[in-house]
């Protein structure tokens, strides 16, 4: 009787084991929330849903996104931080939340992202701008703007998403480089309320995705000055690049890509990232993508993936240390 019990609970221990074997093989078995953040609407955002979209019909699971805006993207990094390890929370992110917040705001955090949270797989590239209103502002060229920010030195107002946001450092750069004495004016609201600042004239230029401003370009309302490309963009092919007017290796290409808790199973990052990549190879995608002014740009590893980051949070802290400004408490 005592050989039969043992038997039996052999039996159930090896169906159990196959069980979970076979539930891990099927990853994912539920849906997946996907944490952006920022607000509906801007790159991160329409990156994640596009992306999302094409992997839901892959995997078969659907994509629940999350917008978690506020605090530098602190709030987001914290909650896909604590998530539970098992591939059912992502994060979608950029530069500004998965870089620079880290390094410049690590006393508002109670996580290390360089510890807690891994990147998955980089998914894509956002050209940008530096633009100009054309409210009250009669700079036509980057030259014209130069001159005219010279003969009114703290009068010219730029915008950005915030304080230590890479818009602003690349302004600072520029100012530095140019010569110029720009006054800054941060904005809470993301690219939708720098996009705002600029066609009302609060402000009157701005480092900006080219996304974002293409309405406003297209109803006469803004002016890409240069743009923050290695070439000309094929939408704009008559906007010069920054390199091209003098200024080499000014301006940032916001990049998005996707992360998790850092623990993660090998097997359920492995598919995460291969669906990515996938998505972001279908004609459907590159079709959204290019309405967008984005680029596919899929990492071919997540160790790829992960050594692009680190090589970003290297150039960051250069960055950082050389450019000094002003943070809030």
């Amino acid at each position: 009787m005592q050989r039969c019990v043992s038997i039996l609970l052999s039996a159930l221990c090896l169906v159990a084991a196959a069980t979970q074997a076979q539930a891990q093989d099927k990853y994912p078995v539920r849906p997946i929330k996907v944490v952006v953040p920022y607000a509906p609407g801007g790159a991160v955002d329409i990156v994640a849903r596009i992306v999302t979209d094409e992997m839901r019909q892959t995997l078969g699971q659907p994509f629940i996104i999350e917008n978690k805006p506020g605090a530098f993207g602190i709030l987001g990094l914290e909650e896909v931080a604590r998530a539970k390890p098992d591939g059912y929370t992502l994060m979608f992110g950029n530069n500004n939340a998965n870089v620079i917040t880290p390094i410049l705001y690590p006393k508002k955090m109670t996580i290390n992202v360089d510890k807690d949270i891994v990147p998955v797989a980089r998914v894509a590239d956002l050209p940008g701008f530096l633009i100009a209103t054309r409210k009250n502002f009669p700079p036509g060229t980057f030259a014209e703007f130069v001159a005219y920010a010279k003969q009114n030195p703290g009068k010219v107002r730029f915008s950005s998403v915030g304080v230590g946001s890479f818009p602003q450092y690349d302004m600072e750069i520029l100012a530095r480089r140019a010569g110029l004495d720009l006054v800054h004016i941060p904005n809470k609201a993301g690219a939708a309320g720098m996009l705002n600042d600029l066609v009302s004239g609060d402000a009157q230029v701005a480092f900006l995705n080219a996304a974002t401003p293409a309405p406003m370009i297209r109803a006469g309302q803004l002016r890409p000055l240069a743009a923050i490309t290695t070439q000309r963009m094929p939408d704009y092919p008559d906007v010069p690049t920054l390199t091209e007017l003098g200024f080499p290796g000014i301006g940032t290409v916001q990049w998005l890509a996707i992360f998790a808790p850092n623990g993660i199973p090998q097997a359920a990052l492995d598919v995460i990232h291969k669906a990515a990549v996938a998505a972001v190879a279908t004609p459907a995608v590159l079709e959204k993508f290019k309405a967008q002014s984005l680029r596919a740009a899929a990492s071919a590893s997540p160790a790829e993936a992960k050594a692009f980051v680190a090589s970003e949070f290297a150039l960051w802290r250069k960055v950082t240390d050389e450019v000094r400004i002003e943070l809030p408490d």
